[in-house]
């Protein structure tokens, strides 16, 4: 089994900034794609970015140009960088990694973002 961990959530103005982090532990043998999600109250779970084992990324829309996401392969960690947070961004996020062919989910973390 893997276990993910995350951190970095809390309470922001709109304009700030905050960083997500999500380590893995556990059997870990070779992770590929990992990711970060996010559900608001009432909304379906959303893609926001993932990156490939080679470093490639994609981005929701409305994240481009403020998210950043990143990975370290050493420490089995995937990590979100949000700058200019706005209201909108507030959510439960959540990481996502697959590896053998099965998605393993961390627990999430809240964001919000207060105008």
């Amino acid at each position: 089994q893997v276990q993910l961990v995350e951190s970095g959530g809390g309470l922001v103005e709109a304009g700030g900034s905050l960083r997500l982090s999500c380590a893995a532990s556990g059997s870990i043998v070779s992770i590929g794609i990992m990711g970060w999600y996010r559900q608001a109250p009432g909304k379906q779970r959303e893609l926001v970015a993932a990156i490939s084992s080679g470093g490639s990324t994609n981005y929701v829309d409305s994240v481009k140009g403020r998210f950043t996401i990143s990975r370290d392969n050493a420490k089995y960690t995937v990590y979100l960088q949000m700058n200019s947070l706005k209201p909108a961004d507030t959510a439960v996020y959540y990481c996502k990694i697959s590896q053998k062919f099965r998605d393993y989910w961390g627990q999430g973390t809240q964001v919000t973002v207060s105008s």
